[in-house]
């Protein structure tokens, strides 16, 4: 199903987590994105960022409003939360002993070593490498080792998507995905909304009472972005 141009892959968790193994499986490059609302609204305006996000080779609706977005076109959409689809690629990582790259923004508030340390105590076999980035000097950034299939990165959008599509020439990397601020979760930096509200798709909610600073991102995400999606839908004839 499109939105705004934007292709999102309607598929259930099981067939994600299918696709995901034969990724890793295979020697190319492969990147998925998990897209909000507010991705998309971006990337109306940014076209490096639109290219990035059509140029993945999975786009997994991350936010409730895609689900609701898809409701409108008469379409149920799978919804996988990136802090979710980040645990079943570690166990998965574990399990097959594939090295993961952490690529981690620099300013973020937890850091590469506080993401390692917590990331080794639930995934204890787990082969973990990775830096602080400042991700006004990535693009010129290469990984030093090219023994790690799997990268994760969290700069945020337009950033990590750009940076990461940037890695698909490099020899090794499997699998390539953007996890925003899902690390933050682990860190215990960041709290997760409780599981009745992340149901519900209340996620902005939380955020909003913890991070009254987000009130633009959050008015975008459910208030300009509905709008958009009444003022696409065509009636029917």
């Amino acid at each position: 199903m499109k939105i705004f141009g934007i292709e999102i892959d309607d598929l259930s968790r099981e067939d994600i987590i299918s696709r995901i193994r034969e990724f890793l499986e295979e020697s190319r490059f492969h990147r998925i994105a998990t897209v909000n609302p507010e991705f998309l609204l971006r990337a109306e305006k940014d076209g490096a960022f639109r290219r990035a996000l059509l140029d993945a080779d999975l786009r997994i609706a991350d936010g409730f409003g895609i689900v609701l977005a898809g409701l409108f076109q008469g379409k149920f959409i799978h919804r996988f939360p990136g802090a979710d689809l980040i645990d079943e690629v570690l166990h998965i990582a574990e399990k097959n002993n594939l090295g993961v790259y952490l690529a981690i923004r620099k300013d973020g508030l937890s850091s590469y070593e506080e993401i390692k340390a917590v990331l080794q105590k639930e995934y204890s076999r787990l082969i973990i490498d990775g830096a602080d980035i400042d991700p006004k000097y990535s693009e010129s950034y290469k990984l030093q080792a090219t023994s790690y299939k799997l990268v994760l990165c969290n700069f945020g959008a337009p950033e990590q998507e750009i940076f990461l599509d940037g890695l698909k020439d490099q020899d090794g990397i499997r699998l390539a995905m953007g996890v925003g601020g899902s690390l933050d979760y682990l860190t215990g930096r960041q709290k997760r909304a409780p599981k009745l509200l992340r149901t519900l798709g209340l996620e902005w909610l939380w955020r909003l009472i913890l991070q009254p600073k987000r009130w633009r991102r959050i008015w975008n995400a459910t208030i300009v972005f509905p709008l958009k999606i009444i003022g696409n839908v065509k009636p029917p004839r």
